[in-house]
């Protein structure tokens, strides 16, 4: 979906596939007829945004293959479709059984990265709409902390650098311009606003800044409107934002949010969890070792787990929904849009407790949709308007 920013500023407004498996083509285009079509229809969009994810095989396939590139880019079209934005943070194997510290590799020391995020870029380029000049793509932030080396940090500022460079050549062979903005994640190398703003004053900010997912972002306890003063004195653009939401508990040491939380506990993903305590930010890097003595719980926890942004869960747990609000709110309520590509990152609808995950195609495509309504609800509120083909 389009929406017009009271400053004249365009936002597009996308889900991401990564909510589903497909890792070829063939996968890609049946996730359009089983999923976007439907979700496009349930919102009566003229054309719905999609923010791609596209494993390493098969952007390098479509890289080297325009007819390849063509088929999708008329997939897209001819269901009402378009894409503006691809998130290229996890490889590939992303709905494997355990993902865990697997989606942060190959990480921005290794060359595959860059390769990958070079190939994916230049697929974007080729899906753009033909009015629209300007794609963005999300990458992980650098790597998971440790081992980080200051040999590691060489690597990776070398690497960043050759990126700007490919992105400004493939601007030059396309006309198109493609940015990269890494995304600050618990756990990561750059975990906050303050991180990125220290970690990556060396990029160009022409073609490279920060994908600020707003969910992470409430996950540390660090408040929106600051986090974008430190990405402005820094210098760093706000390439994209995901709209997320983390679960919280006010009261972890209690016995019935205990199980309530522990239904979130599952094997695929990574759930960082945060207690912020005294001003401090206790971490524990997996929800299972927050419940097992890795956080005192004497103050509210935050978990990395990306909730469906429109439904709150039912108490004694709740959500980031006031920081996401205070988020959409820094990023669009002010004279202009602070970035142009807003993506609704729910990856986790399958491994949901029991009750709360879709019964089928059906039912995920009305969750999405919902999603996606709730968030174009509340851009509409901060002034944009829906705009039509």
């Amino acid at each position: 979906m389009r929406l017009r920013h009271p400053g004249g500023g365009l936002v597009h407004l996308a889900y991401c596939t990564n909510a589903h498996p497909a890792e070829d083509l063939d996968g890609v285009l049946a996730q359009l007829e089983r999923f976007g079509g439907p979700v496009r229809e349930r919102l009566g969009a003229d054309r719905l945004g999609l923010g791609l994810w596209l494993a390493a095989d098969l952007a390098a396939e479509l890289a080297a293959d325009p007819a390849k590139v063509a088929r999708l880019r008329a997939g897209l079209g001819s269901r009402g479709l378009e894409v503006v934005t691809v998130n290229a943070f996890p490889y590939r194997g992303f709905h494997d059984p355990v993902v865990k510290r697997k989606v942060y590799f190959p990480d921005w020391t290794e060359p595959a990265r860059l390769r990958y995020t070079l190939d994916v870029a230049a697929v974007l380029a080729g899906l753009l709409p033909d009015d629209v000049a300007e794609g963005s793509v999300s990458t992980l932030p650098l790597a998971w902390r440790e081992p980080w080396t200051p040999g590691d940090a060489r690597t990776a500022r070398r690497l960043l650098g050759d990126l700007a460079t490919g992105l400004a050549k493939l601007a030059a062979e396309t006309g198109r311009t493609i940015r990269v903005g890494l995304e600050p994640e618990p756990g990561c190398v750059v975990e906050t606003g303050r991180d990125a703003a220290a970690a990556l004053s060396h990029v160009d900010p022409e073609w490279i800044g920060v994908c600020l997912d707003l969910c992470h972002l409430a996950v540390e306890f660090e408040h929106p409107r600051r986090a974008l003063e430190r990405l402005d004195a820094a210098g760093l653009p706000v390439v994209k934002t995901q709209a997320s939401l983390a679960l919280h508990v006010d009261d972890p040491s209690d016995p019935a949010t205990r199980r309530a939380l522990a239904a979130f506990g599952e094997e695929r993903f990574l759930h960082q969890t945060r207690e912020e305590r005294h001003g401090r930010v206790l971490a524990a890097d997996d929800l299972d070792e927050a419940l097992e003595g890795g956080l005192p719980g004497r103050s509210p926890w935050r978990v990395h787990f990306h909730l469906p942004v429109h439904a709150e869960p039912g108490p004694p747990l709740s959500s980031t929904r006031s920081v996401l609000e205070e988020g959409l709110a820094a990023l669009f309520g002010g004279p202009r849009p602070r970035t142009g590509h807003v993506e609704v990152e729910t990856y986790t609808w399958r491994v949901l407790p029991e009750a709360d995950r879709p019964a089928g195609d059906a039912s995920l495509a009305d969750g999405l949709a919902a999603e996606l309504a709730w968030t174009r609800d509340r851009l509409l509120a901060l002034g944009l308007k829906e705009e039509n083909a």
